[in-house]
């Protein structure tokens, strides 16, 4: 909450005699109007808003928040605040401009576009000798498909059914693995020494060049959403995954979009969370299938979408 009058103290302090063409920022969080107002009105900027998580929305959905209450109304303002002042509005998905438009009618449509997650893609060329090196180094299984989770382990990402997954899955050829941190690691440590799957492993958090290396020794990536999301979700990453030629599997609630862009640019499978029997039979068709022709297409989603050019057009064409 002191994060917008910090800033704003800062750039009168430290920046009075720079000039801004461009202010650019993402929520969350979404306290910042009053210093966008602020740069606006002193430098004549263009302001364009990166929305990457829908608040407080999201905070509803998960019942960190109770809706209609004091701290939920407040957070709401701020939310039609930053809109109202925002040149451009850019989101990560179809499904999201929409919840956008729908939940804020007030909002011209015009200023509203998709503008999602990019980056900047590495050619990975890792040997499979490499590869079965780093298998060796954390002891997973050489001759099975290995589907891993990899990055935050937090609520929004409906954990419970990911593990319900790993302990129904019966065929053999299919090993979970799960690489990451955050509030639910300890949840999960917990429930791998209970059950000692033998179907799965878990890693801490592991540096970026290992945990890049460890993709590459994976065959599938999976995406999880918790269920009860009211607002269409877009995992960052997915663009992990992509960008190893990997296909995906996507657990999600009905709301996002992620999963329909998987399945239309055949480069994955979509389930909703909580179907443990479409999920039972998207992960046997995985293992029955040639995955290099969907990693193809995964690499062709990432170059057509995802490629940072595309985000810098959008935001600096608007300053022409």
């Amino acid at each position: 909450m002191a994060i917008e009058f910090q800033f704003l103290s800062a750039i009168k302090k430290y920046l009075a005699h720079k000039k801004f063409d461009l202010v650019l920022y993402s929520t969350p969080p979404i306290t910042f109007a009053k210093v966008i107002e602020f740069i606006k009105k002193r430098d004549h900027a263009y302001s364009y808003l990166l929305l990457k998580d829908i608040f407080p929305q999201n905070a509803v959905d998960m019942a960190m928040l109770k809706e209609g209450g004091f701290i939920h109304k407040q957070f709401l303002k701020k939310e039609k605040k930053l809109y109202q002042i925002s040149d451009t509005i850019g989101c990560m998905s179809p499904a999201n401009v929409s919840f956008v438009l729908t939940h804020n009618p007030e909002v011209n449509p015009k200023k509203v576009e998709v503008n999602p997650n990019t980056i900047e893609p590495i050619k990975f060329s890792y040997s499979d000798e490499e590869k079965k090196a780093i298998r060796e180094k954390y002891n997973i299984p050489a001759d099975r498909k290995v589907f891993v989770y990899g990055g935050n382990l937090g609520k929004p990402q409906g954990l419970d059914f990911l593990l319900e997954t790993i302990e129904v899955t019966t065929n053999e050829e299919a090993f979970f693995l799960i690489v990451g941190g955050g509030t639910e690691f300890a949840r999960m440590k917990e429930w791998f020494d209970a059950k000692q799957p033998k179907n799965a492993k878990l890693l801490q958090s592991l540096p970026k060049e290992d945990y890049d290396r460890m993709l590459a020794a994976c065959d599938i990536g999976l995406i999880f959403l918790d269920k009860r999301f009211l607002i269409p979700n877009f995992p960052s990453r997915l663009l992990s995954y992509l960008e190893m030629k990997m296909p995906v599997l996507v657990a999600t609630d009905p709301n996002t979009d992620i999963g329909d862009i998987v399945e239309e640019n055949e480069c994955g499978y979509k389930v909703l969370s909580g179907d443990q029997e479409s999920m039972q039979n998207c992960l046997n068709k995985l293992l029955n299938e040639d995955l290099s022709v969907l990693g193809n297409n995964a690499e062709k989603l990432l170059l057509n979408k995802y490629t940072v050019d595309k985000s810098y057009f959008l935001i600096f064409s608007k300053l022409k």
